[in-house]
């Protein structure tokens, strides 16, 4: 019998399928070992010597390999044929040898790109060794990340209050997203206006815009003011206009090559909406299930017989014609920096498994989208025609220019349209209009002229979709990580999501700000793509990766400690004049624009608090103007107070402000004046809010006296949301509406339901909002309001909502992401712990019993994780 060791049980399930009797098939559930996230887990000291820790959760999975390893006649390292899997492999071969528990028939690596019948036992008669150039690869990586992550974290930490964490490319892309966000705040729009004219040949009328004018050609902004357009407007109108020129251009497109790991991400987010993370734990499931080939991959290119099955599939579906199926394959090669060809494009395992004319599951239609898209690639180019129609008035002084394209055979745009934010239509926005047949000296007559302006629009802020896109383009990471990449940044609040689009939050951009004054190096792009070419050469056994190791830390280790000898002041005091001009630029009346606009005679300057940063006043406490580090304006303009109106009892004015944890509004001055910070559901933004302002530096608002115990009911807005409260207890509301409106009757129902549910009752709350079935299980998924904040459930798992976002407004997708997240994460309270640690008991009483002093610290630790899991610790 052989033992054979795969990653998950969805993918041992499948092989075993296709394996004898004389195979047992088993699921290690991922990586078994990993570097302990605590110091020394990497010995610089010690030529790079690596501590691996078994991973508690894994015990009775690694009991079970163990036992079945003894009793094998060979072991079969069945893991992902990637740099991953080969590591996994390797952790395998190393934990059963310190376990003495490989068998004499010894162990063997194989590998394949799909899980099919044929592929699985054609791997089987292909063993081979473990390929230690793709584990020092590997072991490269998560030196580096843990150097980094270990000794650039703790900078943060000290320098900067509020800031989490930084990682290698985590803050690459991190600075791509801030960046981003300063072009968008630099952006002056400059205005231009367009004229143009619906026309008529006969029966056919077209639309056509204003392309010369007195006598020369008309550039964007040459109509910079409504002055100018109404005169070229005017002119048109009074136009008599014949046919100049007709001119038509034949055009082709061309197929788009099978999908990597990257383009299958970006075109999910684009098409689905799903996030890249949610689009591999989705197309894992296809491949495990055998219906894709391996998702991780950045090559382009598919085998031979997957060719020949794609147009027979297109001979038989679409056609054989020259326009539907060429007369030769298409071969595809690879664009992206970097790139590693070692296994095909992803594309399903058979052909001629056509995926539903109208998928329902994730799945399901993830799967259509990479059917559609291998199918594609092998079908003929689409033919156009595109055709240009420039006329001319009488005076030869005012030009129109119409234009339009016909698709005369679509060829693979009959299967699939691609959707790339950086494909512009090929006519102007024109695409697929039709044109009236002309010749030159036909006249034409003008139904209606239309002047427009328009403003230049800033570069749009990142996709997912776009910034994968443009990681890749730059060689940065590897389209594998950047789905836990993304999250990261997340989890982090450096950014957060909101129309599907990346924005730069306020601990982001300074994080961004202080490793592009302190550590500029390590978040440029270039060195970060060079580092990761670096590591391929490692993978491809070309560069031993201790030198690599070595050249980084010789460098970055002096850096870090002398950035800690820094002060915090100091540290801030160099942060305020890097940002700068971010933070105050220069004013077009020429006025200071560090000066205070409350005082007026104080400085702004960059502050660091425990809550992070923020912009104050020179003057303080005399002065107690504050702003926000950056905002929309991203701290750009002062965000003074905005005066809404005056209190009508008081007659002291009601100001909205910006503060260091957001908008509030203020009644009056003074040393304490009453303030009310503004909830999400109840924006404050002008004058014309004055009324909810007032109601909300009323609060608490009194309900009534209890029927029953006649002390007052208040509703008010707390640190975990809206509530009323009574005698010391307390009920949650679901919206700041609420809190105004909740009337008697309807207060004492939420307190009584509220005592009798109990504080651990929570999931028998309403459901601030139910979300719909989850993507792949299709439990029905809600939002609720705990102790702590929103979380979301599935009846099975609860996921806490990050801070980062507002669960009213999550989308499916995510919150099946979290809770998939969730449920993947080792459980706090798992049965084989306590009992570890009830077996312990008995040695530590007696322990008690001889030495007090230890048996303190018996107990101290005994409710550790660690005590209660075996685990071993292997040093390189």
């Amino acid at each position: 019998m052989d033992l054979v060791i795969v990653e998950s049980p969805a993918k041992a399930k499948t092989i075993n399928k296709y394996l004898g009797s004389n195979y047992e098939v088993l699921a290690s559930f991922g990586h078994i070992r990993d570097l302990p996230p605590k110091d020394g887990s990497v010995d610089p000291d010690n030529d790079f010597a690596m501590l691996w820790e078994v991973s508690g959760d894994r015990a009775k999975q690694l009991k079970a390999i163990s036992d079945a390893a003894k009793r094998a006649d060979h072991v079969i390292l069945a893991t992902d044929p990637d740099r991953e899997g080969e590591a996994i492999s390797w952790h395998l071969l190393e934990w059963l040898k310190a376990k003495k528990a490989v068998p004499k028939g010894g162990a063997q690596r194989v590998t394949f790109n799909e899980i099919t019948k044929t592929t699985i036992l054609a791997a089987m008669a292909r063993p081979r060794e473990i390929d230690l150039d793709l584990v020092d690869a590997y072991r490269a990586r998560r030196a580096l990340d843990y150097l980094v992550g270990f000794n650039l974290s703790p900078v943060l930490w000290r320098k900067l209050p509020g800031a989490k964490s930084a990682g290698r490319v985590q803050s690459v892309a991190l600075r791509l997203i801030v960046e981003r966000e300063r072009d968008i705040e630099a952006h002056d729009a400059r205005e231009y206006w367009t004229v143009e004219a619906a026309m008529a040949a006969g029966d056919h009328g077209f639309p056509a815009r204003l392309s010369f004018w007195r006598g020369k050609k008309i550039d964007r902004f040459d109509l910079a003011n409504e002055q100018d357009a109404m005169r070229a407007r005017r002119d048109v109108e009074m136009g008599l206009f014949n046919v100049h020129a007709v001119e038509t251009k034949p055009a082709t497109r061309n197929p788009y090559p099978p999908f990597t790991t990257s383009t299958l991400q970006q075109e999910a987010a684009r098409k689905l909406g799903f996030t890249a993370s949610h689009t591999m734990r989705v197309a894992q499931g296809l491949y495990e299930e055998g219906r894709i080939t391996y998702m991780r991959t950045d090559g382009v290119q598919i085998g031979s017989e997957a060719i020949a099955a794609v147009r027979d599939v297109i001979a038989k579906d679409y056609g054989s014609g020259p326009d539907v199926l060429p007369d030769k394959p298409r071969f595809y090669a690879t664009k992206a920096k970097n790139a590693q060809e070692a296994h095909e494009a992803i594309r399903p395992t058979e052909l001629t498994a056509r995926p539903q004319k109208t998928p329902v599951g994730d799945a399901d239609r993830l799967y259509a989208l990479v059917w559609k898209r291998t199918v594609a690639s092998q079908m003929a180019s689409a033919r156009m025609e595109r055709t240009s129609i420039d006329l001319l008035d009488k005076t030869m002084q005012t030009g129109l220019r119409a234009t339009g394209q016909v698709i005369l055979s679509p060829g693979f745009l009959a299967v699939y349209t691609e959707t790339s934010e950086d494909i512009a239509s090929d006519s102007d926005d024109d695409e697929g209009r039709r044109l009236p047949r002309l010749k030159g000296g036909d006249s034409v007559a003008v139904k209606g002229v239309e002047a427009k302006q328009h403003f230049t629009e800033p570069p749009p802020r990142f996709s997912e979709a776009s910034l994968v896109k443009r990681l890749e383009e730059l060689g940065i990471g590897r389209p594998s990580t950047y789905a836990a990449i993304l999250q990261t940044l997340r989890d982090r609040a450096y950014v957060r999501v909101e129309k599907n689009r990346f924005w730069a939050e306020e601990k982001g951009r300074l994080v961004t700000a202080f490793l592009e004054r302190f550590f500029e190096k390590y978040v440029e792009y270039d060195f970060t793509a060079d580092l990761e070419t670096r590591l391929d050469n490692v993978s491809a056994g070309e560069l031993d990766y201790l030198k690599v190791l070595r050249d980084f830390w010789d460098d970055f280790s002096p850096k870090t400690k002398e950035i800690l000898e820094l002060k915090p002041s100091d540290v801030t005091v160099a942060l305020d004049e890097f940002l700068g001009p971010t933070l105050f630029p220069e004013k077009a009346d020429g006025s200071d624009p560090r000066l205070c606009p409350t005082c007026g005679t104080g400085r702004l300057s960059l502050k660091t608090g425990k809550f992070g940063a923020f912009v104050a006043c020179s003057n303080y406490p005399e002065c107690r103007y504050t702003r926000q580090f950056a905002g929309e304006n991203g701290g750009q303009e002062s965000t003074g107070p905005i005066v809404l109106g005056d209190d009508p009892e008081t007659g002291e004015p009601i100001s909205l402000r910006s503060g260091r944890f957001g908008a509030y509004v203020q009644r009056g001055d003074g040393e304490k004046p009453p303030r009310a910070s503004i909830p999400k559901d109840a924006p404050v933004t002008g004058p014309d809010d004055l009324e909810l302002a007032l109601r909300l530096l009323a609060l608490p608002r009194t309900v009534g006296a209890h029927p029953e115990t006649g002390e007052p009911i208040t509703a008010s807005i707390g640190r975990y949301g809206p509530y009323l409260a009574h005698s010391g207890k307390y009920a949650r509301l679901t919206s700041t509406a609420e809190v105004f409106e909740t009337g008697m009757n309807a207060a004492v129902v939420k307190l009584a339901e509220a005592a009798a549910a109990g504080p651990r009752a929570r999931g028998t709350m309403a459901p601030l909002r139910e979300l719909g079935p989850h993507p792949v299980s299709g439990a029905v998924m809600k939002l609720m309001a705990g102790r702590f904040g929103q979380y979301i459930t599935d009846g099975t798992t609860n996921a806490t909502v990050p801070k980062s976002e507002d669960g009213m407004t999550i989308s499916i997708e995510d919150a099946g992401a979290l809770i998939d997240a969730r449920a993947a994460m080792p459980s706090k309270g798992k049965k084989p712990v306590k009992k570890a640690a009830v077996k312990k008991a008995p040695a530590a009483k007696k322990v008690a019993a001889a030495k007090p002093a230890a048996a303190k610290a018996v107990a101290k630790k005994a409710p550790a994780k660690k005590a209660a899991v075996k685990k071993v610790a292997v040093k390189e």
